[in-house]
């Protein structure tokens, strides 16, 4: 499961600029911040430090000195669900804005500036599954991927898959392959040849509390062990830990109920599909 990038470049270079419609950088915004942290860097062994600040107390996770992730504080008076948000890089994040609206989907908050974290929107699509779009200045968002702790895939359930993966298709410029069969109802999305997102149609299984929505995938060395790991951490399974071509996956959530999936390393970089 890699992105169009893949990752940093080896002997502690500077990553490559993310390539527009390759997924850069995953963000989750939290009641209670600090114990997200150490729930996190528990079971990832992530590393912190502040900023930017641009929309409210942020901080960013890094692995073995490279930024993975960011955690922020959910302000009191948004009443949204506590989710892993992926943002997906643009070279102008104005013009990706206007297409997200012309095709139905809406624009939430931005576009603007983030320090030197670049300009970014929020974003949701037709369906309501929250994205973001960001357009990279000093920093370039995640520098490393599918190795333990950091993010390998994400993949968006919604009702169905056609129009929604049309949708991001026209935004981005991916390449779509769906599964040939009349009971998986999944596409893939391709960017230079190669999967960066899936769009998993579940019908009227999505859930009603939740409604359409992104998961973060993470790689763990071992799926059980890290099971146990958020257990013990206060986080709960949401799903049993199913064995894939592709890899063992499991669906968790932290303590605050934030969705996430675990898969183990090792996999064929593609998406771990039904």
């Amino acid at each position: 499961m890699t992105d169009a990038r893949g990752s940093a470049r080896p002997n502690g270079g500077a990553p490559a600029r993310h390539a527009p419609g390759t997924p850069c950088w995953v963000s989750l915004m939290a009641h209670s911040p600090a114990a997200t942290e150490e729930f996190y860097g528990a079971l990832f062994g992530w590393e912190f430090r502040p900023g930017p600040q641009r929309l409210g107390p942020y901080v960013r996770a890094l692995l073995d000195g490279r930024e993975v992730a960011g955690i922020g504080l959910l302000p009191p008076d948004r009443h949204l669900p506590i989710a892993w948000t992926p943002y997906f890089a643009s070279a102008d994040v104005d013009r990706t804005a206007q297409a997200v609206r012309s095709r139905g989907g809406t624009v939430g908050v931005g576009p603007l500036d983030v320090a030197d974290a670049g300009r970014l929107a929020i974003c949701s699509d037709p369906s309501g599954a929250v994205f973001g779009v960001r357009q990279a200045s000093a920093r370039l968002g995640t520098a490393v991927t599918g190795v333990p702790g950091a993010p390998a895939w994400n993949e968006l359930t919604t009702f169905e898959s056609a129009t929604v993966a049309k949708f991001y298709e026209t935004v981005f410029g991916y390449d779509e392959e769906p599964v040939v069969s009349a009971d998986v109802d999944y596409v893939t999305l391709h960017l230079d040849g190669r999967p960066v997102a899936g769009v998993h149609g579940v019908g009227g299984a999505v859930p009603r509390d939740r409604g359409p929505h992104w998961t973060t995938f993470f790689t763990v060395t071992d799926v059980d062990d890290a099971v146990d790991h958020v257990l013990h951490l206060g986080g709960q399974v949401l799903a049993p830990a199913r064995d894939s071509a592709q890899g063992r996956v499991v669906v968790v959530a932290d303590p605050e109920g934030a969705r996430f999936a675990l898969v183990q390393e090792g996999g064929t970089g593609r998406s771990p599909r039904p």
